[in-house]
């Protein structure tokens, strides 16, 4: 008999969130209304992935919900925690049938494979002294570092300067965190005009310069084209192997297809692409 595959190609993402629990009958209807996600129908142990927007359409936090007989709980995937808790708290009535429990924290594994959106079915939450599945034997486990450059290659919005509380789902790359078919729900007028409109004013991209320059840009540093203003660097890591760096912009509407922008007080000249997580925003009909 052989044992489980190796999987080279793959690191681990194991730390500890916040995690809301949320116990009451009524614990389905009332997350339906609040996230993005489409709650209501869903099986016990289904990880739902969700956005909690403000009445605007903001993200606010990134959500995964697992349901069971009793309530659910939310972990935090990104975001303020006591936010949302308190965000809950001020909307729940006693009609709602939810009752807000004590905030714990959770082990979260995920398993990360390159040039692959997330998958939520690599994806658990375990038991502190909880073994890995099998089949994820020879996957490397990774540091902060190592996760910090891995969603900046792949274009994960996790950040605090991507998730600043005034980004939409679809500038994000999030399209596919958000049901534009279940009704009512927090922020569901703005994303639904949108969705049905389209033209967001930026998007999110990977960028990559070969410049020995490249390393002094910062996060916030301004990216122009033309002389015009055409974005700002969400993120920044170096390029050992070219001297130069790599990582995260949010760019303007108008520049998503240039073949370079300059970046930065010294014009450092970056690429772009479109990150491999990233989900387009629906076209308007």
């Amino acid at each position: 008999m052989t044992g489980p595959q190796l999987d080279a190609d793959a690191v681990l993402w194991d730390a500890r969130f916040a995690l809301i629990r949320l116990d009451g009958g009524g614990c389905r209807s009332f997350l339906h209304g609040q996230t993005s996600a489409r709650v209501e129908g869903s099986a016990d142990g289904d990880l739902i992935q969700a956005c909690w927007l403000n009445a605007t359409g903001r993200v606010q936090a990134l959500l995964e919900i697992r349901l069971d007989a009793a309530g659910a709980d939310v972990l935090i995937l990104s975001g303020d925690a006591d936010r949302v808790a308190n965000g809950f708290d001020r909307v729940i009535f006693p009609a709602d049938r939810v009752r807000l429990g004590q905030p714990r924290q959770q082990r979260r594994v995920q398993r990360l494979k390159a040039g692959m959106m997330p998958d939520p079915g690599d994806v658990r939450w375990l038991d502190e002294r909880a073994d890995l599945p099998a089949s994820w034997a020879g996957a490397a486990p990774a540091d902060a570092e190592a996760l910090e450059r891995w969603r900046l290659r792949q274009g994960w919005p996790l950040g605090e300067h991507e998730l600043t509380g005034d980004t939409n789902p679809f500038e994000l790359g999030l399209a596919h965190w958000i049901e534009l078919d279940k009704g009512c729900y927090l922020g569901q007028e703005t994303v639904a005009k949108l969705a049905s409109r389209g033209g967001v004013k930026q998007q999110l991209r990977c960028w990559t310069s070969t410049d020995a320059e490249a390393a002094t840009l910062r996060v916030g540093d301004q990216l122009s084209l033309s002389g015009q203003r055409a974005g700002v660097i969400t993120g920044v890591a170096s390029e050992p192997s070219t001297a130069g760096g790599f990582g995260l912009a949010l760019v303007r509407r108008q520049a998503l297809d240039a073949e370079a922008l300059q970046a930065g007080s010294d014009d450092v000249t970056i690429s772009l692409k479109r990150p491999d997580a990233f989900c387009a925003p629906p076209t308007p009909s």
